[in-house]
């Protein structure tokens, strides 16, 4: 008995020796995984950093990794003009309208002939009088962009409403001052400011399920992935790809943002521009850049 009492102890020794060899092997795969990984991902950085700096303007740029939440950052704090990306914030705190019970998504609103404002959408070309519930309007206001159905849903909430909602959810650089189209507010130096950074923080909220809850956070999802301007983000990737963004364009800003889905993991990408340009074409080139450099440290080539 004594000698089979030796004989498992030897054994269960062996085996206990195996196995922390084996895990310290484990561990070492495990790290020079994680440092060739964190090369490539400073590599990304490098990558990025470059393009930015080549640009003829300003670039303003939040990307965040979901496997290893990983970020890289270019003056993510900086106020910029903020134009139709600002529609993401305002969306989020409608749907918190919503949570309180103040409105329901449901609820119905005509249409009035001073409502209608000029730029993107098609409110402005529909009948006086027309019903849309809130829900349609927002969609109006994210998948085109359209500035009737914004300046709509501004009335509706109030600019205070509107700035609370964004200061206590973490916006530190988000403000809301005029409606959309508002020029002659905008000639006298009233303006809609946001960063890179709280752009960020409503997608990221978002993607995790916490803006509101899992269901608000999927119907947004579901709106931007409905979004019909897709020539920045999404503009070089595989037709394939799903991107779930909102864009902004004025004159002299140029901005997209959202997420991309990847079969190797997800990512956020936030990229505002401020630039001199007669038009936008070198700031939608730039965006589009960044977004296929990001995509291809995912799915190379």
């Amino acid at each position: 008995m004594r000698l089979i009492s030796k004989h498992k102890k030897k054994l269960l020794f062996v085996i206990g020796l195996a196995l922390i060899v084996l895990a310290v092997i484990r561990l070492f795969d495990f790290y020079a995984d994680y440092e060739k990984e964190r090369a490539r991902w400073d590599g990304l950085k490098d990558a990025i950093i470059a393009q930015a700096e080549g640009f003829n303007g300003r670039a303003y740029v939040v990307i965040k990794d979901y496997n290893r939440n990983w970020r890289i950052d270019i003056d993510p704090g900086v106020q910029v003009p903020a134009a139709s990306i600002i529609k993401l914030p305002i969306m989020g705190a409608v749907f918190s309208e919503q949570e309180v019970g103040r409105l329901s998504v449901s609820d119905k609103i005509k249409l009035r002939q001073k409502d209608k404002i000029g730029g993107s959408g098609i409110l402005k070309n529909q009948r006086s009088g027309k019903e849309y519930n809130i829900k349609e309007i927002i969609e109006l206001m994210m998948t085109i962009s359209d500035n009737t159905a914004t300046n709509i849903l501004i009335n509706l909430i109030g600019f205070e409403r509107l700035n609370a909602w964004f200061k206590g959810n973490g916006l530190k650089g988000t403000y809301l001052s005029r409606l959309m189209m508002d020029m002659a507010s905008r000639d006298k130096g009233i303006e809609n400011y946001t960063t890179a950074e709280d752009i960020a923080l409503v997608l990221d909220k978002i993607y995790k399920g916490r803006l509101v809850d899992q269901n608000v956070s999927s119907e947004c999802i579901r709106i931007l992935k409905g979004q019909k301007t897709n020539n920045r983000i999404p503009a070089k990737l595989p037709r394939e790809t799903v991107v779930a963004h909102k864009t902004g364009l004025e004159k002299g800003v140029c901005h997209d943002a959202g997420i991309v889905f990847t079969p190797n993991g997800d990512f956020l990408i936030c990229v505002l521009t401020s630039h001199e340009y007669r038009n936008s074409f070198k700031s939608r080139e730039l965006i589009s850049k960044i977004a296929y450099t990001v995509y291809r440290y995912y799915v190379p080539e």
